[in-house]
């Protein structure tokens, strides 16, 4: 059963950069089934898809937050990473890591909370 765990600072200044890990457990980040997502939820707003990584590497970002977007990936301790630059109060919301597989099934992390704040 896969297992995925966020984990970051809690709180990030504006203008500074927001990194976040994803490490998961009983599956491949390299697996040719399923992606490895960021997803988020900013108070009182729906969900929002931030990036995907697919195990050949190559990644895909949403329009809205490319130019500040970066998903990496550290194969040997099956981590993905999250950065997004130059962040906003806007950009507060929990933010969650999630395996997508290509029948449309999710599994998510549990979330974790990330304020921009002064």
């Amino acid at each position: 059963q896969v297992q995925l765990q966020e984990s970051g600072p809690g709180l990030v200044k504006p203008s500074q950069t927001l990194s976040l890990t994803c490490t998961v457990s009983g599956d491949s980040i390299t697996t040719n089934y399923a992606s490895w997502n960021w997803i988020r939820q900013p108070p009182g707003k729906e969900l929002e898809g931030i990036g995907r990584i697919h195990n050949s590497g190559t990644t895909t970002y949403s329009p809205s937050l490319k130019s500040r977007t970066s998903i990496s990936r550290d194969t040997p301790k099956n981590q993905f990473t999250l950065q997004l630059t130059s962040v906003t109060p806007e950009d507060t919301a929990v933010y969650y890591c999630a395996r997508v597989t290509r029948e449309g099934d999710f599994d998510w992390g549990q979330g974790t909370q990330v304020t921009v704040s002064s």
